[in-house]
């Protein structure tokens, strides 16, 4: 397994977390993701283990908190301090007035039903899920630096947040000397490369990891799905039922295309290829990794300890280059 630094943070992380929406399957939208129970998902835990990947990533939403209660589950008999979980709060847990954002009153309430789920002390990287625009950004920092000062939390992240978002949360958490997100959890493909535009940018600059999720574009990118074999309408990306935007099916054949292409050079599949070309990026430190057997998460495992040439990295490069929108267009015309 490969290790990178989180950001600018001392914290060490394997380049593949294993993501565990798919345990549980409590609602309906998250059963269409997977249903896995606790004995699968033990010998997932153990087959991520044995290859090195020690970082688990859930969220208090994935099925209403089942998911994290079936981690727990799956990690029983595994010393606490080998192994990095990742949980996120804000999106709404309940039907009442206060049962979801980024205030202290939802962040406190959301923070410790999530350590009763995971059976644990302390949460080693807290995601502010989505961006509270209704709470004052320092009321959230001010209640997750708090956490931080009471051992409930070793660092702090966040995720879907715009680059204003960002850069005003770390300017607020420097301004009062208080902990600051270390790392984004972030949309990031070869046929969605929109976070290249102003998050990249900004990570670099101010030294924040990137954690992608969905790095196969919801099966987009899985080796199922090419000009041969395209989407049925009648399946689950085609209904919307799937993370990600949609993107035009030229675009997404002509990316597969090549990714075929390279496969074969690197006797490796298209996923496999597709999650190197991830780890290549700048400020790309870990991607969430999802599997509903054992087959594809082996397959998954595979996608590090080699590295696609330059020569292939550029090939989808210009495979799934797009025009970006303004600013970007033009800011494109001055490179120095």
């Amino acid at each position: 397994m490969e290790y990178k630094r989180l950001g600018g943070s001392g914290l060490i992380v394997p380049a593949l977390s294993f993501g565990t929406a798919t345990f549980g399957g409590g609602t309906e939208f998250f059963k269409s993701w997977g249903s896995t129970q606790t004995q699968e998902a033990k010998q997932l835990i153990r087959l991520c283990m044995d290859a090195g990947v020690n970082f688990f990533d859930t969220a208090n939403i994935y099925s209403k908190g089942l998911s994290e209660e079936i981690l727990a589950q799956a990690l029983e008999g595994i010393p606490r301090d080998q192994v990095i979980l990742s949980t996120k709060g804000s999106f709404r847990m309940g039907a009442g007035a206060n049962d979801y954002g980024s205030g202290r009153f939802h962040l406190t309430n959301a923070l410790e039903d999530s350590l009763r789920r995971l059976k644990t002390d302390h949460i080693d990287i807290y995601h502010m899920h989505g961006f509270d625009a209704q709470t004052p950004i320092e009321e959230t920092l001010n209640t997750l630096d708090n956490f931080v000062k009471s051992g409930k939390v070793r660092y702090i992240a966040c995720s879907n947040f715009s680059g204003w978002h960002l850069m005003k949360s770390l300017s607020i958490s420097e301004r009062y000397g208080w902990a600051k997100y270390i790392a984004h959890q972030a949309y990031y493909t070869l046929i969605s490369r929109e976070f290249e535009w102003e998050l990249m940018p900004l990570g670099i600059d101010q030294n924040i990891g990137t954690i992608v999720w969905s790095p196969l574009a919801g099966g987009r990118l899985s080796g199922k799905i090419s000009r041969e074999n395209p989407i049925p309408p009648d399946s689950r990306l085609s209904q919307g039922g799937s993370l990600g935007p949609t993107v035009p099916d030229e675009l997404l054949y002509s990316v597969v295309d090549v990714l075929k292409e390279i496969a074969a050079e690197t006797k490796k599949t298209v996923a496999q290829v597709s999650l190197n070309w991830l780890l290549q990026r700048p400020t790309i430190c870990n991607l969430v990794i999802g599997a509903r057997n054992e087959d594809q998460l082996k397959q998954n495992l595979a996608a590090v300890g080699w590295k696609l040439s330059p020569e292939q990295v550029a090939r989808l490069d210009q495979a799934s280059q797009v025009t970006p929108i303004y600013p970007y267009w033009h800011q494109k015309n001055f490179p120095d």
